[in-house]
């Protein structure tokens, strides 16, 4: 008996241990232990809350248990019975009067935070309006104050409210920046709802949070938290597009040639040059200043040349089950010319030079605080 009481005993310091190297060591990319705005620092308030009265309740629970194990254990020669409680009013009383308090204790923190942070918002002045469309899989970002339409990588101003607006094109998803904000359903025909505040500069990584089939593990996204100036120098780089011409590289000027001429254009649009590229549809990613993306695709790789080329090479070799179709037959010898020529002519999209993009992707933080992998 006295051995099995160990054990018990071991059993729940073990537990206890587990759960402290948890909450102090877990400061990945995708934890939500280490909140980065409001909302998600209410639901972790919340959920820190349930988690050490939980702890009460076991740990009360398990003493009453090691008491009456040993208290009331059988002992050599005595067959006695012990003292029967059935029908205390006092005991029947407090049995039930405590769950039904730490049910109110739950329920009360529950709802206001369910009040704070679920409720539909109404946009003021100061707030960023995006509306949110998954697709099969990627994600498709529209501030339709601001007249900018991207995908995957969601740009938001420091300390400024921002109210997603969502639905899907197609199946259920699942929105889920992990550090700013809890999981949000997309529903085809439904229109729901998701608000959050970045409190810091950085990069957040975000996850479709529901299966979606397919190529639902790499339906990534980053939400990019920015000081005031450089988000208005990211939005200005969108509303204030003209009429551009590529420039003077004859790499670049082939890569426009082949962007007509390989269909991708079918498929994607490309506003501002000189060529109308916005032919493409609204369920394929927007291409829109590509360059200044830190990813691809939907966040599976930092967006360099390497990654953009082993991509446009052999899409369902990076992404199992998407939808790009792959442009190039192994056997054709001009496939690395080619896609050489696409990846110079994508990525300078947006971007005055290549240098200015990456010194634009390590001002961002990619691969800092709050990683980008």
């Amino acid at each position: 008996m006295v051995r099995w009481i160990f054990r018990v005993a071991a059993l729940f310091g073990l537990s206890a241990a587990l759960s402290s190297c948890v909450f102090q060591g877990s400061d990945g990319p995708q934890s939500v232990l280490h909140p980065a705005g409001p909302v998600a620092q209410e639901q972790i308030d919340l959920f820190l809350w349930t988690y050490y009265l939980s702890w009460i309740v076991v740990v009360a629970v398990g003493g009453v248990l090691i008491y009456s194990a040993l208290r009331f254990r059988r002992r050599p020669g005595d067959d006695s019975i012990p003292p029967q409680v059935h029908g205390n009013t006092t005991l029947e009383i407090a049995w039930t009067a405590i769950p039904v308090l730490l049910v109110i204790a739950v329920a009360i923190p529950t709802v206001r935070t369910l009040w704070r942070t679920e409720a539909f918002a109404e946009p003021k002045e100061q707030d960023i309006v995006v509306n949110v469309t998954g697709h099969q899989w990627w994600w498709r970002f529209e501030y339709p104050e601001l007249g900018i339409v991207t995908a995957n990588e969601l740009h938001v101003p420091v300390g400024r409210r921002v109210i997603l607006n969502m639905t899907s094109a197609d199946v259920l998803h699942s929105f889920w920046p992990m550090k700013l904000a809890g999981k949000r359903d997309l529903i085809p025909n439904q229109n729901n709802q998701l608000w959050f505040i970045a409190d810091e500069s950085g990069v957040y990584l975000g996850q479709c949070a529901e299966l979606c089939l397919g190529a639902h593990a790499y339906m990534r996204f980053r939400v990019i938290a920015e000081e005031e100036a450089d988000f208005e120098i990211w939005k200005g780089k969108f509303q204030d597009l003209q009429v551009q011409q590529v420039q003077a590289d004859p790499l670049i000027e082939q890569g426009r040639l082949l962007f007509t001429q390989k269909g991708c254009a079918t498929c994607h649009t490309i506003d501002g040059y000189a060529e109308d590229y916005s032919i493409g549809k609204p369920n394929f990613p927007d291409l829109t200043n590509f360059g200044l993306r830190l990813t691809v695709p939907a966040g599976w790789a930092d967006n360099t040349p390497e990654n953009l080329a082993a991509w446009l090479r052999d899409p369902q070799e990076i992404k199992p089950g998407n939808r790009m179709p792959t442009l190039w037959a192994e056997s054709d010898p001009n496939r690395e010319e080619e896609i050489d020529a696409l990846v110079a002519y994508l990525l300078s999209l947006g971007r005055d030079d290549q240098q200015q993009a990456q010194a634009s992707v390590q001002h961002l933080g990619v691969g800092g605080n709050h990683g980008s992998r």
